[in-house]
């Protein structure tokens, strides 16, 4: 494990409702959902600080965005500019470093150890390129500042918007385990209700646990956790990583035979599907679903599209055409899932068009 890297994480500040702010100044200090029309079936791409207050967030359905917020200004967002702006930020990126791995359109890893400018401090280059986002393309960004990438991506949420938190090497523990566990970057809801059920709260409570017994109760996550606690992660900064899938799924509070239900929860990961394909600037060609029943067994299957998309509604309807083939309604359900694979760039088709 190398403490001596120098890993920066920028997160930009409610990026897509930031650029809209700047771009249109009679949105600034109002609750603005960028997610389109709430009478109709979506979801939020993102919101304002200010709709925030009022529970708004990502992913939400824009019909229960309504019901937080009905005085909030809802607007459908252009993501081909979402992805202009997000490269002149790259830009800004790369005269520090190329080790640059951008996650989506609005955060990215940067290794700064050897860096461009030979700036030796990670802190000195972070605020840099903070000041230079805001004064050159007039949004905020949040940075941490760390190590190693799971300790930055961390640290880069705890003083938004326009902050930055730095986490030393000789802090990392005591910085750790006084985190709820939710705040571990992977541990989403149901990880999080298997970690209450064994008392685990923090990551003090984290540490306490050996690494068999994680490994026992949660497999490959657990031994994940057990190195992240630890301050353990050792995952280079990759210029070259290719996001391989995006997909949703949930385990049901109880298990079911709504075939309508199912549905309908297709329908909404159909949405956010692609909304984060639109994030990562890509397409795919392979739906893929997968149902878990009340046996726990699962059974996936896949449906390759004539031509690569990233629209929600034909998502759906393969997802669809998946769950009618392979759903009898004899048996009770507990988990669904809807993945698209086999990425490529949205930019291939401009390319493409473009040859032609």
């Amino acid at each position: 494990m190398d403490k001596t890297r120098k890993i920066i994480h920028i997160d930009m500040d409610a990026f897509f409702a930031s650029v809209e702010e700047r771009d249109h100044p009679e949105y600034r200090g109002k609750a603005l959902i960028i997610g389109g029309d709430p009478n109709k079936r979506g979801v939020v791409s993102t919101c304002s600080y200010e709709a925030r207050k009022f529970g708004v967030h990502s992913a939400m359905p824009t019909k229960q965005a309504y019901k937080l917020c009905p005085h909030a200004i809802f607007v459908h967002g252009n993501m081909e500019h979402y992805r202009e702006v997000s490269m002149q930020i790259r830009e800004i990126f790369y005269r520090y470093t190329d080790l640059v791995e951008p996650m989506s359109l609005d955060e990215a890893y940067l290794d700064v150890t050897e860096n461009k400018r030979g700036i030796k401090s990670a802190i000195k280059v972070a605020m840099e390129i903070q000041y230079a986002i805001y004064h050159e393309i007039g949004l905020t960004a949040s940075a941490g500042v760390s190590y190693n990438k799971f300790i930055a991506k961390i640290a880069s949420d705890f003083k938004k918007p326009a902050g930055m938190t730095v986490v030393l090497p000789e802090e990392a523990e005591a910085f750790l385990e006084r985190l709820p566990v939710t705040k571990f970057h992977g541990v989403g809801k149901v990880t999080a209700e298997k970690l209450h059920r064994l008392g685990i709260e923090t990551g003090a409570d984290l540490k306490a646990w050996n690494e068999w017994d994680l490994i026992r109760e949660l497999n490959k996550q657990g031994y994940r956790l057990y190195r992240a606690v630890r301050g353990l992660s050792d995952s280079k900064v990759n210029p070259h990583r290719e996001r391989k899938s995006v997909g949703r799924e949930t385990t049901f509070a109880n298990n079911i035979f709504d075939e309508r239900l199912m549905q309908d929860t297709l329908f909404l990961f159909a949405q956010k599907i692609e909304a984060s394909l639109e994030k990562i600037g890509k397409q795919g060609k392979t739906v893929v679903l997968k149902l878990r029943y009340s046996d726990f067994n699962t059974v996936t299957r896949r449906l390759s599209l004539m031509e690569y998309t990233k629209d929600a509604q034909i998502i759906f309807q393969a997802g669809l055409s998946l769950l009618n083939d392979v759903y009898s309604g004899e048996d009770s359900v507990r988990l669904v899932g809807l993945t698209m694979t086999n990425l490529r760039p949205l930019q291939f088709e401009n390319l493409k068009l473009e040859g032609f």
